[in-house]
């Protein structure tokens, strides 16, 4: 093996990405850097190398050991890159998701666009704990009461 490879094939060998085109896209929006800079695909990644990787809310960390040029088994990982990844960024994984659910009556149909808008403009102007500023209307359009939980 050379003393270099392509930082996607990297990416993609080291299980990263799913695949090699993943790993491109993710290159050429700006998702991975090299030594703390923006990495093209192209770019030659060499062992002692720092890639930072963004995947959704994350900002992983790995420090390239081995090169390797095909995909290998997720158990050689660790002989190839370490995992520098922090904590706390691992921790924003198992953050808990804040969803409201809205019942509808059954048999009304999907909601319509005003029904939509209406909606989408509650849900902004509100807060997670605030019932009372909920216009009357909307509450009873959407089943919204006093006992559901925000």
């Amino acid at each position: 093996m050379g003393s270099s490879v392509r930082i996607d094939k990297y990416l993609w060998a080291i299980r990263v990405y799913k695949t090699r085109s993943e790993a491109t896209d993710a290159c050429k929006g700006n998702k991975v850097k090299l030594g703390g800079v923006n990495a093209k695909p192209s770019k030659l990644v060499e062992v002692g190398d720092v890639l930072e990787i963004r995947k959704g809310a994350v900002q992983y960390t790995y420090k390239v050991k081995a090169l390797l040029s095909s995909r290998v088994g997720a158990k050689l990982v660790s002989e190839y890159a370490e995992n520098l990844t922090p904590q706390h960024e691992l921790e924003k994984l198992h953050a808990p998701v804040e969803t409201i659910f809205l019942k509808r009556d059954r048999g009304t149909g999907r909601p319509t666009k005003k029904d939509r808008r209406d909606l989408d403009g509650m849900l902004d102007s509100m807060g997670y704990d605030e019932m009372e500023d909920i216009p009357d209307d909307i509450a009873l359009k959407f089943g919204i009461t006093e006992e559901d939980d925000f």
